[in-house]
């Protein structure tokens, strides 16, 4: 029978012989405390954490001064130096509109290099055509989730009814985009494309695009100059007229009305899905000087309540996240704006636990908001509480310098309407404000009493600026464009006079049914008896166009 007390006085011992041990290890890590001008090699470091602790005596490395230690609060060219850094690292994994290659690229201006595609074209300005390959496999990953436009594809690829289009197009350029410019390509159409924004076109896809043959002209980080250049070489090429627009903000249609008018008098229909594109298009229509028709896909059902309202509902978080890094619980927000993109971002916030106001002209969407539980309220009243502020009205100046100068140190100022003229940004580019680049996408404007104010994408739009869009509701908003530009082009003569109409509800009710398959969802279907009765087609549509959904 062994004896408990032996055993506890064996222990003890043992114990005690660890404790040394112990104390040696620390006593060498400790040693390891290195000075700023100190240096160890990664032989030294091996040996320094050997898992098996030695009984030799340790020999502590001799500082060259005592005081040379790691300061606890860097300089202030310190801290601009770490900022940079960490901000650095942290979006190069995250650039915007998911434009991984970006980082890699020279600075040399697309306009300055002579590239030419495999097939011996260079009928392209891109950033870099040796990016086509990647940008292919981003657009293949977005067939993926955009099985309904692909099915279109595949049922009206051998009729073509795009034959003898020409479509020049001036949308953002990813690879959602890249799905669809390649669907009107199969339907027989010839396409030149640029970008409607500066900062949202993914790279690799436009590489991809020109790989094949599609002459883009558009790159991530245009200037203005570059900008109106691109949709000047996309209109203006020898032996090629366009007939089709398709535009996204009405600048690719303001271009040709003003610059080309003969070229323009020849287009058989303009397909426009902004809010502000379609306000320019009914500008020109009222005026008596739109002298071509026009489909609003904006105010299209599939377009409003898809686009709009679920897409921001999800990219606004991924754009504020992705830039800022801000927790939203208990931030005040005023979100200027209630309509479909306004309450898709509400929504989101709301659901965080950000505290949300809203600023409306609009009494039935200012009652909108208040039965939804938001304050409504004048921007005045809260500008200096107020933490971010989001612009979603298609207006120009709603937020201004005025009460830029007014809001507090750290708050956020972007903008999720299509325009870049919401936030008045142009009066904030002046000798007493210091503007500094933090990371891709977001600048610090700091005032001469050191207040900064957070702007995201120089007040264009966030989530195609910063971040990226479900590809599922762009490919909603694609096959509306597709079926409008088949639509136009093939209607008889005398369908449609030089106005702006809205898409046939039949229509929007057939790109609906395309994506239900994705849900596996079953429609119920009408009895001739209950058909009778509703006064409805069995096969629809099964709402007036007067029908608020």
């Amino acid at each position: 029978m062994s004896d408990p007390t032996g055993e506890a006085k064996l222990e003890l011992k043992q114990a005690s012989k660890e404790v040394k041990e112990s104390e040696n290890v620390a006593e060498k890590y400790s040693a390891l405390t290195v000075s700023k001008n100190s240096e160890m090699n990664m032989g030294e470091l091996s040996s320094a954490f050997s898992a098996v602790p030695t009984h030799k005596p340790v020999k502590k490395i001799q500082f060259v001064e005592d005081k040379q230690e790691f300061s606890r609060f860097p300089t202030k060219a310190g801290r601009r130096s770490l900022s940079r850094s960490i901000s650095q690292s942290s979006t190069d994994s995250y650039s915007s509109a998911a434009s991984y290659t970006d980082s890699s690229d020279d600075e040399t201006s697309p306009r300055d290099k002579t590239q030419v595609n495999s097939k011996g074209s260079s009928d392209f300005c891109v950033k870099n055509i040796k990016q086509a390959e990647f940008g292919r496999r981003e657009i293949e990953i977005a067939e993926q989730d955009m099985s309904a436009l692909i099915s279109l594809r595949k049922r009206a690829q051998s009729e073509k009814p795009l034959a003898g289009a020409k479509i020049v197009g001036c949308t953002h350029i990813t690879a959602q985009t890249a799905v669809l410019i390649e669907t009107l390509v199969a339907l027989g159409a010839q396409c030149r494309w640029t970008a409607c924004n500066i900062y949202s076109t993914q790279n690799e896809v436009a590489a991809a695009l020109s790989e094949t043959g599609v002459a883009v002209f558009a790159w991530k980080g245009e200037s203005e100059d570059d900008f109106w250049w691109c949709i000047d070489r996309c209109v203006n090429n020898e032996g090629w007229q366009p007939n089709m627009i398709l535009d996204d903000g009405g600048d690719l249609t303001h271009w040709m009305y003003k610059k080309y008018p003969n070229v323009f008098k020849k287009i058989r229909g303009i397909v426009e899905e902004s809010v502000t594109g379609v306000h320019r298009l009914y500008q020109l229509s009222k005026a008596g000087k739109l002298c071509v028709p026009a489909m609003n896909v904006n105010d299209s059902v599939t377009k409003q309540k898809f686009d709009n309202l679920y897409c921001c509902r999800e990219s606004i978080l991924d754009g504020l996240k992705r830039t800022t890094d801000v927790m939203f619980g208990g931030k005040q927000v005023v979100v200027c704006g209630y309509g479909e993109v306004g309450k898709g971002c509400c929504a989101a916030l709301k659901a965080l636990g950000a505290i949300v106001c809203i600023t409306e002209i609009d009494p039935i969407c200012a009652l909108q908001a208040c039965m939804d539980g938001f304050r409504v309220v004048k921007l005045n009243e809260v500008i200096r509480q107020v933490d971010v502020i989001i612009t979603c009205t298609g207006n120009k100046n709603v937020v201004t310098r005025d009460q830029l100068d007014r809001m507090k140190n750290g708050s956020i100022v972007c903008n999720m309407g299509h325009s870049n003229t919401e936030i008045d940004v142009a009066s904030l580019r002046t000798p007493e404000l210091t503007w500094e680049r933090v990371r891709s996408q977001v600048d610090h404007v700091i005032w001469p009493d050191g207040k900064r104010v957070i702007l995201l994408a120089e007040g264009r739009l966030l989530n195609l600026s910063c971040s990226t869009v479900p590809t599922f509701v762009l490919s909603i908003t694609a096959t509306t464009q597709a079926l409008a530009l088949i639509e136009l082009y093939n209607a008889p003569e005398g369908r449609y006079k030089q106005d702006v109409y809205l898409l046939p509800k039949k229509m929007d009710e057939y790109v609906a049914s395309l994506h239900l398959a994705t849900f596996d969802a079953h429609l119920t279907e009408l009895s001739d008896e209950q058909a009778k009765y509703l006064g409805l087609n069995k096969n629809g549509p099964f709402k007036p166009n007067y029908y608020r959904y």
